[in-house]
């Protein structure tokens, strides 16, 4: 009873202590940035399959707990061992999820980091604009011929090693060249077209294929592969199913499905250029009457 006694008094006495020399300011700044970290870092993982590493480190915690407290003195020796540089093997397991962290954080829209960027021009924005309202004709061209496309936007995120995969087109847009690049047994067709700065940069090109093993067993490889760029990049992909001839569209990891033509280029204009809601209103009725026209041409 009495060593029950001693340990609560030492406990009030260290609670005591602790209360007063917290500095409310500093303290619940450190206290609210770790709660910050680590609620983003379970978000991010539970995404990722980092989430399963997790779970098996819990494994391997508790099992470690469990010989230690059974003083089992080889295996406690084994453990250790193993979990000296414990810090290095976690870097080296979470790798992907600590590069798409600092991608995400490099992609800030602060202020002090717009000096890495490069500046939109009217040249620019309007070579970007006239991209989308190309790849929206084409999409809808081969969506009612259900010949397969998958072409991506670059938006911050440079997609230089997916480029290399792929062929040096360097051309500007038009509702033609798309067409040509997905045509059925061209040598280009089976790949992804890169969009950046409202040019075909490459095509042919080789997308990482989505890690979930949750999605429907309907989504082929090009929706595959347009969820895996997004899950690593700030891309945006327009999927036309070769099946069915649906159009999609996937950011960051989630795809919408079966979107109509009217969908897709509010979609893209908001994505690739934010804060372009008078513009859509206006270029909406432009490509309704164009599509129209080329029906009536049919």
């Amino acid at each position: 009873m009495k060593e029950i006694t001693e340990n609560i008094s030492l406990f009030i006495e260290k609670l005591t202590s602790l209360i007063q020399s917290y500095d409310i300011i500093i303290d619940t700044l450190d206290i609210a940035l770790v709660a910050f970290l680590i609620f983003n870092a379970i978000k991010m993982l539970r995404q990722t399959r980092g989430i399963q590493i997790v779970k098996g480190l819990v494994l391997v915690g508790v099992v470690f707990g469990v010989i230690s407290l059974l003083h089992m003195q080889a295996s406690t020796f084994l453990f250790k061992t193993l979990l000296s540089d414990f810090i290095l093997v976690l870097i080296i397991l979470f790798a992907p999820e600590i590069r798409h962290a600092l991608e995400t954080m490099g992609r800030s829209k602060l202020g002090f980091f717009n000096f890495f960027g490069a500046q939109q021009g009217d040249a620019l924005y309007e070579r970007k604009k006239r991209a989308i309202l190309e790849i929206c004709k084409a999409c809808n061209d081969m969506s009612e011929k259900k010949i397969g496309a998958l072409i991506v936007f670059e938006r911050d995120t440079q997609l230089g090693d997916v480029v290399k995969t792929g062929t040096t087109v360097e051309a500007k847009v038009s509702k033609e060249l798309i067409g040509s690049l997905f045509f059925p047994n061209s040598p280009l067709h089976d790949g992804a077209v890169v969009i950046r700065d409202g040019r075909v940069l490459s095509a042919g090109c080789i997308l990482p294929l989505t890690e979930n093993n949750r999605l429907s067993s309907e989504l082929g490889t090009r929706h595959r592969a347009s969820l895996g760029i997004t899950e690593n990049s700030d891309a945006v992909v327009v999927v036309v199913s070769e099946e069915t001839g649906k159009i999609s569209i996937s950011v960051e990891g989630k795809m919408e499905r079966d979107i109509s033509d009217g969908i897709l280029i509010e979609r893209l204009m908001g994505y690739i250029l934010p804060n372009t809601n008078d513009m859509v209103k206006n270029s909406l009725p432009a490509l309704i009457k164009s599509k129209i026209k080329e029906k009536r041409n049919k």
